[in-house]
């Protein structure tokens, strides 16, 4: 499994507009900086944040871990002929 374009542009682009277009419709007042900062920060981290997971899926640092018994258990059920 190697990485897609498509996966990637779209998430791309929908924090881009999270994180580049939202803050111009943040409500007038005080606190409008701070809002626009949160908005900016959010699209960043949950990008990076998903741009992580989805690349630590491609090559798992993890495998499933079998004992010996399972294994020969599985080789017996599943039919095995080299393991009778």
């Amino acid at each position: 499994m190697g990485a897609s374009f498509v996966p990637i542009t779209i998430f791309t682009v929908f924090w881009g507009v999270i994180g580049i277009v939202c803050p111009f419709f943040a409500p007038k007042g005080p606190n409008r900086g701070i809002i626009q900062v949160v908005l900016m920060l959010t699209a960043a981290t949950c990008w990076l944040f998903w741009l992580c997971a989805y690349m630590a899926q491609m090559n798992p640092l993890v495998g499933p871990r079998l004992s010996n018994e399972t294994l020969i258990w599985i080789a017996r059920t599943w039919g095995n002929p080299y393991n009778k």
